[in-house]
């Protein structure tokens, strides 16, 4: 409390008091000095109370100092707690797997990709401890063992970390999965060299083509010239088979790699079957065999390329040969069959072999498969890709032992699906 508020408010004494306390003059000197030092404490308890107030405006000044730095100290804790969610989500989204390790090789941090891609102790052990620059390729296992497509192709690449002084030795490593990215590489060298195959083979054909066609001229007229001698005729017999089993292999390669016709006739089905089946009869005979054909009529009339049309019969004929023994018969029938509310063609060729196994029912018409050694493989799948072109389709029926019926359906002409 301020003193000199105190003197001013403290009450006179009694005048009887003031007489009873009365001092002598002798007095006076001390009560002034006194007078002084109640003066001089009365300024300096001023002075004081002056400071106080200061001070206390100097603490409320800082109080709310402290308060707007803790405010935006808050804000900045959460801005960096989003800021380090949102890398942790954008690391954990990451499709490349990250691994970083400390100087010692000791894991630091692995995203969930880099554990899908590898396992991590057994990668970390195959690290290379030397810094390299660029991609490494690496075939690693996959993380939960043996994999039926064996193991990862990854690309490898590393960075120094320069974060900070305690962690300026660390090391991160980006894997990428080229598994996919290689296996295209083959995939695309194979269609490639395959590419280069068929276009060598087209070649070869249609060299081979040109020379067969006069083999079999001259084949015909020496088997006219020589119809009075039997022997000689069983030669020339033998020739013309083989030189349309070898005219059939030609022509299956260029049909296999060449474009469908554009421009379509309307050729009449029925001539051309019997034409087919006349052609190929002296091929029968000489195996022991026989040919039978039957149509429902004498005119059927579709929209389609007749040279290809006629190498399917080639070839179905063909195979049927290749499956029956002497003395079998291959029936070949024409006529109209409903599909789908729709009257289309339908083409019988109904042979007498072993018929065919259960599990080759889906592969015959695949090129190149083959259950005749020797043979390419391609007449089946040039049959299914010619009757594809033409909107219709090739089925089989079979079953071991009992034969096998490959049927054609072709729409009608006019009609297309």
């Amino acid at each position: 409390m301020n003193l000199a508020k105190q003197s001013s408010a403290m009450h006179p004494l009694p005048t009887t008091r003031q007489k009873r306390l009365s001092v002598p003059r002798a007095a006076s000197g001390a009560e002034h000095s006194l007078a002084e030092a109640f003066t001089s404490f009365t300024q300096v308890a001023g002075s004081l109370e002056i400071s106080y107030a200061q001070l206390q405006t100097e603490i409320a000044k800082l109080h709310r100092e402290l308060e707007r730095t803790n405010n935006d100290l808050s804000r900045s804790l959460k801005e960096n707690e989003r800021m380090r969610a949102e890398l942790e989500s954008i690391l954990e989204g990451l499709p490349c797997g990250v691994v970083v390790v400390d100087a010692s090789g000791k894991l630091r941090l692995a995203n969930p990709a880099a554990r899908r891609l590898v396992h991590l102790e057994r990668f970390l052990a195959e690290l290379p401890t030397e810094s390299f620059e660029g991609e490494r390729e690496l075939a690693v296992p996959h993380p939960d063992g043996p994999h039926p497509d064996g193991p990862h192709d990854l690309a490898v690449t590393q960075a120094l970390l320069p974060t900070s002084p305690a962690a300026q030795d660390d090391r991160i490593f980006i894997l990428r999965d080229t598994t996919e990215q290689k296996q295209y590489e083959r995939e695309r060298e194979v269609t490639h060299r395959a590419q280069a195959l068929a276009e060598m083979a087209m070649l070869l054909a249609h060299e081979i083509r040109n020379p067969l066609g006069s083999l079999e001229l001259f084949a015909g007229l020496l088997a006219d010239a020589t119809q009075n001698e039997p022997e000689v005729q069983q030669w020339v017999t033998h020739l013309q088979a083989g030189l349309r089993t070898l005219g059939a292999t030609v022509n299956n390669v260029l049909q296999f790699h060449s474009p469908p016709c554009q421009e379509l006739a309307s050729p009449n089905l029925v001539r051309l079957l019997r034409e087919t089946v006349d052609f190929l009869r002296p091929l029968a005979r000489q195996r022991g065999m026989r040919m039978e054909f039957a149509t429902c009529q004498a005119e059927i009339t579709i929209l389609a390329d007749p040279s290809r049309l006629q190498q399917v019969f080639f070839n179905l004929t063909l195979n049927a040969f290749r499956a029956m023994t002497p003395g079998c018969v291959l029936k070949v029938r024409v006529g109209w069959a409903e599909l789908d509310a729709n009257r289309q063609v339908e083409i019988d060729f109904e042979d007498q072999g072993a018929g065919i196994a259960e599990e080759n029912l889906q592969k015959i018409f695949e090129p190149g498969f083959t259950t005749n050694p020797g043979s390419p493989g391609l007449g089946l799948a040039v049959c299914k890709k010619v009757i594809e072109q033409h909107h219709g389709s090739l089925r089989v029926h079979s079953s071991p032992g009992r034969g096998a019926t490959f049927t054609i359906t072709l729409p009608r002409a006019g009609v297309t699906r």
